[in-house]
């Protein structure tokens, strides 16, 4: 049986529009900033405002979660790995409460927000929920895509991907819509879910490894 390791914040997740909503309902931000969320954090560090947007990412990860969608397609990529008899498990860096500001539990979003989504359950296309792990650090989340013996990982950051720490056996896809960063034959680069679901599918297939 095939395991296909997912991240959560901006490969499973998008938070389009979401932070720069947050940043305008508590005026922390001008109007003509763009929806980008790198705007945002651009514009509150341009003016020393590192803690707002500190504790902008603690609302947005915790409570403000419920207006952030999966990125078009997620979810019927994780049914169709699912369907093949393949073990899905999403692992992401979070931690329980935001650095700074009110403590809210990050943890707890983010699995309501799974379930909210019905991409965990118990059904034959969903994660079950002791495959979704939350780890406090990136080393613990490094660790567990090794003890979960992935074959496959999805991420958004290529910092990750290349880090030291990543299991050297799992085969790596860089999720990359914005098509921002540039190749590197340490993995795969996909821009959408369907090519994410095309990538593993085709390269997994020949091999008869469902």
């Amino acid at each position: 049986m095939k395991t296909i390791g997912i991240d959560l914040d901006n490969t499973l997740i998008s938070y389009k529009g979401v932070f720069h909503r947050a940043a305008r309902l508590q005026g922390l931000i001008p109007p003509e900033c763009t929806e980008d969320k790198d705007a945002v954090r651009d514009y509150l560090r341009s003016v020393d405002r590192e803690d707002d947007w500190t504790r902008l990412q603690g609302h947005v990860y915790g409570p403000g979660l419920v207006d952030a969608s999966p990125y078009a397609g997620a979810p019927e990529c994780i049914a169709a790995f699912r369907r093949h008899g393949w073990r899905v498990v999403i692992i992401s860096h979070k931690t329980k409460t935001p650095y700074l500001g009110p403590p809210h539990d990050l943890q707890a979003s983010a699995r309501e927000w799974l379930d909210a989504r019905a991409i965990v359950g118990a059904g034959d296309g969903q994660v079950p929920r002791d495959c979704v792990f939350l780890e406090e650090s990136k080393a613990a989340k490094a660790n567990r895509i090794a003890t979960t013996d992935c074959d496959w990982f999805v991420d958004d950051l290529p910092e990750f991907l290349s880090d030291p720490a990543f299991p050297l056996r799992t085969r790596r896809v860089l999720f990359d819509p914005e098509g921002r960063s540039q190749p590197d034959t340490r993995w795969l680069r996909a821009s959408s879910w369907a090519e994410i679901n095309a990538l593993i599918l085709e390269t997994t297939e020949p091999h008869g490894t469902a």
